[in-house]
């Protein structure tokens, strides 16, 4: 327990370096950091359809022990107990050697990382339900460095292994229980893949509390028609999707405009001059804008980075007409931040309060519904 936040704080220091989207963005600076994976494709083979069966598979599930969700910084309480949702939530990058183009599992230290993200930016969903978070051969860093064919193949094959967790995740879940799903950076790219695939139009799109898609753009035109939610627009909505992506002002995202254009949605439309989808965490969507008085609780170490706390009224939040969150000037609660102002290390853990608060509100909500 006593270093726990450390560890946390590292795995957001890798994220600085694994956004997923945002480090295209930065191509030209970080390809000098060589992680392009030198080696050969090799189309990994598929796992058999009971990989998932067993507790191997999966940093967290029911009756998994030492779930790296759970952890609680100073000052969130305990819930007395937990809710009644399933919740799958998809962890980021967390491979950055460029000895293969997807992370074999059994490499350490993506690992490891892997479970820092959760404790750090998993924790806010915990207490909404029982958390299910699954490992699988995700495509490493240079993936998205590159423009060669290897990264989307790498991609690709990362969101198979997620199928098929999702598949088991479903199968093992009791067929009236509500579900949340979740995910950051290249977790929210393929969270987005499994509304579209596995959920929209289909029956257990009745059993969604809410989506957190965060740390991924996403066109409301090009992408949302067939992801099947509409976005949050308030607290007490069920069976929509939140989203953002965190800037301090003046914030410089002019470099994740012009790739975002550069892409074409699900519906087949280019994404070029569609808004991205923004939801304020601090009012549940309710309105654009919202004031430091809403804000429940910041994430922030201590000195020592052996503990964490909440502070609260850290930043206000408001979505602006690109559709990114704008959170006011640069808050001090850490170095982790990415040229231009932009916060996507902190995208949980800015507003992790509101978080934890909105998912067991709506959770409430679903359930009075």
């Amino acid at each position: 327990m006593a270093r726990k936040f450390l560890y946390i704080v590292a795995a957001l220091t890798v994220l600085v370096i694994a956004g997923g989207f945002v480090i295209r963005i930065y191509e030209s600076e970080l390809t000098e950091l060589a992680f392009v994976p030198t080696a050969k494709f090799e189309p990994q083979p598929a796992f058999a359809p009971s990989k998932y069966e067993g507790n191997d598979m999966w940093f967290a599930r029911p009756g998994k022990t030492d779930n790296p969700a759970n952890w609680l910084p100073s000052g969130a309480a305990k819930p007395d107990a937990p809710g009644s949702a399933a919740i799958f939530f998809v962890h980021p990058t967390s491979y950055i050697s460029r000895d293969y183009w997807n992370a074999p599992l059994n490499d350490p230290e993506s690992q490891d990382r892997a479970r820092m993200f959760l404790r750090g930016l998993a924790s806010p969903l915990a207490s909404a339900g029982e958390m299910w978070a699954p490992r699988y051969r995700q495509a490493a860093i240079g993936a998205f460095l590159t423009s060669k064919p290897e990264g989307q193949q790498a991609l690709d094959a990362a969101y198979q292994d997620v199928l098929l967790a999702f598949d088991e995740f479903t199968a093992k879940v009791q067929k009236d229980r509500p579900i949340i799903l979740a995910g950051h950076s290249q977790g929210a790219l393929h969270l987005t893949h499994l509304l579209k695939d596995r959920v929209a139009g289909k029956p257990i799109a009745k059993r969604i509390v809410a989506v957190y898609a965060v740390g991924w753009p996403i066109s409301v035109t090009a992408d949302m028609p067939q992801m099947g939610f509409p976005a949050c627009a308030g607290p007490d909505d069920t069976g929509c999707i939140m989203a953002w992506q965190s800037f301090a002002v003046p914030a410089e995202y002019d470099r994740i405009v012009k790739v975002y254009n550069a892409t074409t949605g699900f519906n087949g439309t280019p994404r070029k001059d569609t808004a991205m989808l923004c939801t304020n965490p601090l009012n549940g969507g309710a309105k654009p804008a919202a004031s430091v008085e809403a804000n429940l609780g910041t994430l922030k170490p201590d000195d020592k980075l052996e503990t964490g706390e909440l502070i609260v009224g850290a930043v206000p939040a408001r979505c602006d007409t690109k559709g990114f969150l704008l959170i006011g000037d640069p808050p001090e609660i850490g170095s982790y931040v990415l040229p231009g102002n932009n916060y996507h290390v902190y995208d949980f853990p800015l507003f992790w309060a509101n978080v934890r608060a909105d998912a067991t509100w709506r959770l409430k909500k679903y359930l009075q519904k």
